[in-house]
Protein backbone atom coordinates (compact mmCIF):
# COMPACT_ATOMS: atom_id res chain seq x y z
CA UNK A 1 0.00 0.00 0.00
CA UNK A 2 1.15 3.48 -1.10
CA UNK A 3 0.63 6.32 0.99
CA UNK A 4 0.28 9.67 -0.70
CA UNK A 5 0.71 12.30 1.73
CA UNK A 6 -0.55 16.19 0.86
CA UNK A 7 0.57 18.05 4.01
CA UNK A 8 -2.03 20.24 2.75
CA UNK A 9 -5.39 22.17 3.50
CA UNK A 10 -8.20 22.82 1.05
CA UNK A 11 -7.36 20.42 -1.30
CA UNK A 12 -10.47 21.31 -4.07
CA UNK A 13 -12.26 19.80 -6.35
CA UNK A 14 -10.34 21.53 -9.33
CA UNK A 15 -7.31 19.99 -7.98
CA UNK A 16 -8.77 16.73 -7.63
CA UNK A 17 -9.82 16.73 -11.27
CA UNK A 18 -9.69 20.06 -13.13
CA UNK A 19 -12.77 21.69 -14.05
CA UNK A 20 -11.55 22.23 -17.61
CA UNK A 21 -12.39 18.58 -17.82
CA UNK A 22 -15.91 18.20 -16.07
CA UNK A 23 -17.48 18.00 -19.31
CA UNK A 24 -14.78 15.98 -21.83
CA UNK A 25 -16.01 12.72 -20.89
CA UNK A 26 -17.48 10.49 -18.30
CA UNK A 27 -15.41 7.34 -19.06
CA UNK A 28 -12.90 6.46 -15.63
CA UNK A 29 -10.18 5.86 -17.85
CA UNK A 30 -10.33 9.48 -18.56
CA UNK A 31 -11.06 10.60 -15.20
CA UNK A 32 -8.39 8.30 -13.54
CA UNK A 33 -5.95 10.14 -16.23
CA UNK A 34 -6.41 13.25 -14.49
CA UNK A 35 -7.10 12.39 -11.14
CA UNK A 36 -4.83 15.15 -8.87
CA UNK A 37 -2.92 16.35 -12.01
CA UNK A 38 -2.78 19.69 -10.68
CA UNK A 39 -1.28 18.91 -7.79
CA UNK A 40 0.46 15.60 -8.29
CA UNK A 41 1.51 14.92 -11.71
CA UNK A 42 2.69 11.35 -10.57
CA UNK A 43 -0.52 10.07 -8.79
CA UNK A 44 -2.76 8.76 -11.75
CA UNK A 45 0.57 6.60 -12.95
CA UNK A 46 2.02 6.12 -9.42
CA UNK A 47 -1.82 4.79 -7.62
CA UNK A 48 -3.07 1.23 -7.04
CA UNK A 49 -6.01 -0.62 -5.18
CA UNK A 50 -5.52 -0.30 -1.69
CA UNK A 51 -3.42 2.94 -1.79
CA UNK A 52 -4.29 5.85 1.10
CA UNK A 53 -4.16 9.16 0.82
CA UNK A 54 -3.36 11.94 3.49
CA UNK A 55 -4.31 15.22 3.70
CA UNK A 56 -5.08 18.39 6.00
CA UNK A 57 -8.35 20.37 6.92
CA UNK A 58 -11.34 21.01 4.31
CA UNK A 59 -10.59 18.23 1.87
CA UNK A 60 -12.97 17.97 -1.21
CA UNK A 61 -13.79 22.00 -1.00
CA UNK A 62 -15.35 23.30 -4.13
CA UNK A 63 -17.97 22.20 -6.10
CA UNK A 64 -19.96 19.13 -6.00
CA UNK A 65 -18.53 17.66 -9.18
CA UNK A 66 -19.16 13.49 -9.15
CA UNK A 67 -15.50 12.88 -10.64
CA UNK A 68 -13.00 13.06 -8.01
CA UNK A 69 -14.90 10.60 -5.96
CA UNK A 70 -16.12 8.35 -8.95
CA UNK A 71 -12.17 8.55 -9.93
CA UNK A 72 -10.96 7.37 -6.85
CA UNK A 73 -13.61 4.70 -6.21
CA UNK A 74 -12.22 3.63 -9.46
CA UNK A 75 -8.79 3.34 -8.66
CA UNK A 76 -9.30 1.51 -5.74
CA UNK A 77 -8.28 4.36 -2.55
CA UNK A 78 -8.75 2.18 0.15
CA UNK A 79 -9.61 4.98 2.24
CA UNK A 80 -9.13 9.11 2.80
CA UNK A 81 -7.21 10.01 6.36
CA UNK A 82 -7.74 14.15 6.33
CA UNK A 83 -8.08 16.67 9.04
CA UNK A 84 -11.33 17.63 8.22
CA UNK A 85 -13.97 17.18 5.41
CA UNK A 86 -15.85 19.81 3.07
CA UNK A 87 -19.35 18.49 3.66
CA UNK A 88 -20.54 18.16 -0.01
CA UNK A 89 -17.65 15.84 -0.46
CA UNK A 90 -17.77 13.88 2.41
CA UNK A 91 -21.56 12.88 1.64
CA UNK A 92 -20.44 12.29 -2.04
CA UNK A 93 -17.56 10.61 -1.96
CA UNK A 94 -19.54 8.41 1.29
CA UNK A 95 -22.11 7.79 -1.79
CA UNK A 96 -19.54 6.82 -4.06
CA UNK A 97 -18.33 4.03 -1.40
CA UNK A 98 -14.95 5.88 -0.17
CA UNK A 99 -13.88 5.32 3.67
CA UNK A 100 -13.56 8.61 4.61
CA UNK A 101 -11.76 9.21 7.90
CA UNK A 102 -11.31 12.38 10.46
CA UNK A 103 -8.17 11.93 12.19
CA UNK A 104 -6.06 15.21 12.06
CA UNK A 105 -3.91 13.96 14.86
CA UNK A 106 -3.20 10.62 12.51
CA UNK A 107 -2.26 13.29 9.55
CA UNK A 108 0.21 15.47 12.05
CA UNK A 109 1.88 12.18 13.45
CA UNK A 110 2.44 10.85 9.85
CA UNK A 111 6.14 10.43 8.55
CA UNK A 112 7.43 9.13 5.31
CA UNK A 113 7.37 5.34 5.29
CA UNK A 114 5.06 4.83 7.87
CA UNK A 115 2.99 1.66 7.50
CA UNK A 116 -1.10 2.44 7.94
CA UNK A 117 -3.37 0.32 9.16
CA UNK A 118 -7.33 0.64 9.28
CA UNK A 119 -9.84 -1.09 11.49
CA UNK A 120 -12.97 1.36 10.43
CA UNK A 121 -15.20 -0.97 12.44
CA UNK A 122 -13.56 -0.14 16.10
CA UNK A 123 -12.38 3.09 14.91
CA UNK A 124 -8.77 2.44 14.76
CA UNK A 125 -5.70 3.81 13.00
CA UNK A 126 -2.32 2.59 13.62
CA UNK A 127 0.51 5.24 12.48
CA UNK A 128 3.57 3.42 12.63
CA UNK A 129 3.96 2.73 15.92
CA UNK A 130 1.31 4.37 17.41
CA UNK A 131 -2.85 3.88 17.19
CA UNK A 132 -5.44 6.46 16.90
CA UNK A 133 -8.88 6.30 17.46
CA UNK A 134 -11.62 7.80 15.80
CA UNK A 135 -15.77 7.45 15.82
CA UNK A 136 -17.03 4.74 13.69
CA UNK A 137 -19.18 5.32 11.08
CA UNK A 138 -22.81 4.73 11.58
CA UNK A 139 -23.69 1.23 10.40
CA UNK A 140 -25.82 2.28 7.49
CA UNK A 141 -22.63 4.19 6.45
CA UNK A 142 -20.38 1.13 6.69
CA UNK A 143 -23.14 -0.86 4.91
CA UNK A 144 -22.67 1.90 1.90
CA UNK A 145 -19.25 1.68 2.14
CA UNK A 146 -18.63 -2.52 1.91
CA UNK A 147 -21.59 -2.62 -0.85
CA UNK A 148 -19.20 -0.33 -2.65
CA UNK A 149 -21.61 2.79 -2.73
CA UNK A 150 -24.98 3.99 -2.11
CA UNK A 151 -26.20 2.66 -5.53
CA UNK A 152 -25.24 -0.89 -5.27
CA UNK A 153 -26.17 -0.89 -1.20
CA UNK A 154 -29.68 -0.22 -2.56
CA UNK A 155 -29.78 -2.35 -5.37
CA UNK A 156 -28.42 -5.04 -2.63
CA UNK A 157 -31.21 -4.41 -0.63
CA UNK A 158 -34.26 -4.62 -2.55
CA UNK A 159 -32.84 -7.42 -4.87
Amino acid sequence: MKVFYYNQDNINTDLMFPGKYTYASTDLDFIKEHLFEDLDTNFSREVQKGDVILAGKNFGCGSSREQPGLGLKYVGIRAIIAKSFARIFYRSGTNQGLLLIECPEAVDYYKEGNKIEIDEKLGELKVGDRTFKFTPLPTQMQKIIESGGLLQDIKKRIG
